[in-house]
C-alpha cells in the first residue's frame, strides 16, 4: 500500500499542502500516520469524507516521513491526480 505512495509521480505532503489538496479535487488518496494529534486527524478526516477521499492508515508519523523520503515525521500526505 505505501509503495504507491513511495512511487507516485505526484504528491504532497504535511497537513497543509493535503487539505489544500483535498479540497481543491487534487488528491485522489491520502495517507494519515496513526500517531497524529486528533485535531489534525479529525480536520483531515472531515475533509476527505467531504470530498469522498479514501484514507489510508500508516503505523506512524516516522514510517510515513521515511516512505515521503524526507529526515522528519509526517502527519500526513496524498497521491496527487496526473492533472494536478
Amino acid at each position: 500500500m505505501l509503495e504507491e505512495l513511495k512511487n507516485a509521480s505526484a504528491k504532497t505532503v504535511g497537513t497543509k499542502q493535503t487539505l489544500r489538496a483535498v479540497s481543491s479535487g487534487k488528491a485522489i488518496k491520502v495517507y494519515l500516520a496513526a500517531d497524529v494529534d486528533e485535531y489534525i486527524s479529525n480536520k483531515i478526516k472531515k475533509e476527505c469524507e467531504k470530498h469522498n477521499v479514501p484514507i489510508v492508515y500508516v503505523n506512524s508519523m516516522k514510517e510515513l516521513g521515511q516512505v515521503c523520503s524526507i529526515d522528519v515525521g509526517a502527519a500526513t500526505a496524498a497521491i496527487l491526480n496526473d492533472n494536478a
